[in-house]
């Protein structure tokens, strides 16, 4: 442990806060984005969603203690962690590859096999790949998970090589594979701007505004995964030595064990408080950015007025004008 490095701490009902609001930001506008059957779209904001709040649900209960008070809660939560490092970068490739497709499509017309076929595709992406890392992680895992003091349950990966072929690497890989359909789509829209409007009449549920916001989407969401994933393997390279692979019996030999960390220990290594602060802000960031891209949106000032409607009707109240100068009256 390097004593003399510091880093910056705040009272941890700060993330507390914003995970909540990461939360809420991701799931509320799913409904209308469901009814689209934007499956890449849906995907990023469900993982995001329920990532922010695992990692809320932590901050709480593991505030100033160390104590494993949930134990079975640690299993899955920890699990969930290592499917939605996965699993947002997955739904990311689901909507660049959705992207890419529209921009170099030859037919107008989308049958409706056809789009089936996408959402199954789409699915196995976004869900089959997480489910298969949280399976596979199981190999390399060398104790049941640990406990970071304000931080909460974190899983915990035996450093060997096997660790870079089942979990390591696949971020960083679902990256690069998600940043070439991103740049053939931005190509393929170069070459064919005049044919453009019309290949998205064939998506009722995509104009150009929308496409561009997921596109940037999409590219702001991997300039951040491929720099994040080189890091995080730099930093289990160099943080302690490689272990030789001895086995399945040697790495599961103390598989019950949970490692509890108060805030004073984990704080010592530089290096490990960067990377588990960086692993919780990363889901309220992504949560943040959809926001940014969505949140504020034509379609998305309409929900918010036919949601303050049906709340203005069922007290008692009308509402008038446009959204964000509404005149609000009694009506009884």
């Amino acid at each position: 442990m390097n004593s003399d490095s510091e880093v910056l701490t705040y009272p941890n009902w700060v993330f507390t806060m914003f995970a909540f609001f990461g939360f809420l930001m991701s799931i509320i506008p799913l409904p209308w984005h469901l009814e689209a059957w934007n499956t890449g779209t849906c995907l990023f904001m469900i993982w995001t969603g329920l990532a922010c709040l695992n990692q809320f649900i932590n901050s709480i209960i593991w505030t100033g203690n160390v104590i494993n008070w949930a134990p079975v809660w640690c299993d899955i939560s920890t699990r969930f962690m290592i499917g939605s490092a996965v699993a947002i970068p997955a739904a990311s490739l689901c909507i660049n590859r959705r992207l890419y497709y529209i921009a170099t499509a030859n037919a107008v017309t989308i049958t409706k096999s056809e789009r089936r076929r996408a959402v199954l595709v789409d699915l196995g992406i976004g869900i089959g790949i997480p489910v298969l890392e949280m399976v596979l992680q199981y190999i390399d895992q060398g104790h049941r998970f640990n406990i970071f003091e304000d931080i909460g349950c974190y899983p915990f990966t035996y450093n060997t090589w096997v660790a870079y072929v089942v979990d390591v690497t696949w971020p960083l890989a679902i990256g690069c594979v998600s940043a070439v359909y991103c740049i053939l789509s931005i190509r393929s829209f170069n070459k064919r701007r005049a044919q453009f409007k019309e290949l998205l009449s064939a998506n009722n549920n995509l104009n150009s505004n929308r496409y561009f916001r997921l596109m940037c989407l999409a590219a702001t969401e991997i300039l951040c995964t491929i720099p994040l994933s080189c890091w995080s393997i730099y930093l289990n390279v160099t943080s302690e030595p490689i272990q030789p692979w001895k086995g399945w019996d040697d790495t599961h030999s103390d598989f019950s064990r949970v490692g509890q960390y108060p805030s004073v220990i984990w704080h010592l290594n530089k290096g490990t408080a960067i990377s588990l602060e960086t692993s919780r802000w990363f889901v309220v960031f992504c949560s943040l950015v959809f926001f940014a891209y969505f949140g504020f949106a034509d379609e998305a000032r309409k929900n918010y007025r036919a949601a303050i409607d049906s709340v203005a009707k069922r007290v008692g109240l009308s509402t008038g004008g446009s959204f964000g100068t509404s005149l609000w009256s009694s009506t009884g």
